[in-house]
């Protein structure tokens, strides 16, 4: 659901770690464990393993121990800030497979563009440039669901004037929604800009308030721990 996401789809060269993110039963905690187990992976940070904690939003972080893998981190979470629950996810998701068979499951090119909406500058090149491979990849035969996408996430301004040039109507009716389409239609380029280096920053700011309740109660983890020790 991360940076490993972002390589299958090619909108990054690297990641040093692997996001999952699981379905919050029982049994599937039960298998998680085992893989940990058999990775030899030890939790390195706060939260502990704990599905209530995973429930609230919180990631669990392991560093694997094992041989050919010794040293990857593992991040493990069960709900993702404004997006569908675990089911509705799956559903969704894209499936790759490698040449021995395996296969590989992903969270789908929308989910994993408002996954990636974060306080970190670094993920928002990663937004545009999954965009715009999507576009790349599909806009010989779009789908109404792929416009509606393109014109919702797409974050260069050259695309955004291409798109309202190509799909005039869609642009329109969805400028209620996402004003800064207006721009696009018009064209005004500076103004384009202005407007979205503000969404960025309405989508920081959003994604502050929801962790600022977590990091607090991050910091009652770390206490609670040191008292144990």
């Amino acid at each position: 659901m991360g940076g490993q996401a972002c390589v299958f789809y090619g909108a990054a060269q690297v990641s040093k770690d692997v996001d999952f993110l699981i379905l919050a039963e029982k049994e599937n905690f039960d298998r998680l464990l085992a893989s940990l187990d058999f990775l030899q992976a030890k939790r390195i940070a706060i939260p502990p393993f704990d599905p209530d904690a995973l429930a609230k939003g919180h990631a669990v972080h392991f560093r694997c121990q094992a041989p050919v893998v010794e040293g990857l981190r593992i991040d493990i979470m069960t709900k993702l800030r404004d997006l569908d629950d675990f089911e509705k996810l799956w559903q969704r998701r894209t499936v790759f497979s490698d040449p021995s068979g395996t296969e590989f499951h992903l969270l789908s090119v929308p989910d994993l563009v408002s996954a990636k909406k974060t306080q970190r500058s670094k993920d928002w090149p990663v937004i545009e440039a999954l965009v715009g491979i999507h576009f790349e990849e599909n806009h010989s035969n779009p789908m109404p669901e792929w416009i509606s996408f393109w014109l919702s996430e797409a974050r260069s301004p050259e695309l955004l004037l291409d798109l309202a040039a190509r799909f005039p109507s869609e642009a329109a009716a969805m400028a209620a929604t996402r004003p800064l389409l207006a721009l696009a239609i018009t064209p005004d380029l500076p103004r384009l800009r202005e407007a979205l280096d503000a969404e960025v920053r309405a989508e920081q700011e959003k994604d502050r308030i929801y962790w600022e309740p977590l990091k607090r109660e991050m910091e009652e983890f770390r206490r609670a721990e040191r008292a144990a020790s």
